[in-house]
């Protein structure tokens, strides 16, 4: 889990998606976290997480619906929901973080 320290401790925004392709409202958010990516360069980051290959993060973390999105800057939670989501909503999001 130290790699998890490392991602989320950025001075910009990071945005994880906790998906498993399965799923199928994770899958079909790949095109909004697309958008909110291209949107925000390198102002945030966008990062998908497997729930079934980081099963002890997902654990540790408390996911239980899919899509669980979080959204973290400096290593601190700063915004939590589960479902899915809209990429204007993320964007907006994500701007009062950075």
């Amino acid at each position: 889990m130290s790699k998890f320290g490392e991602l989320v401790d950025l001075k910009v925004p990071v945005l994880l998606d906790f998906y498993t392709e399965g799923n199928t409202v994770s899958v079909s958010m790949n095109p909004v976290l697309r958008d909110v990516a291209a949107a925000l360069g390198d102002k945030a980051k966008v990062i998908k997480i497997d729930i079934d290959k980081n099963a002890q993060l997902a654990e540790a973390l408390r996911v239980k619906a899919l899509p669980t999105l979080m959204i973290y800057k400096r290593g601190e939670m700063k915004w939590r929901q589960s479902g899915e989501q809209d990429a204007p909503t993320l964007i907006g999001l994500l701007k009062e973080y950075v």
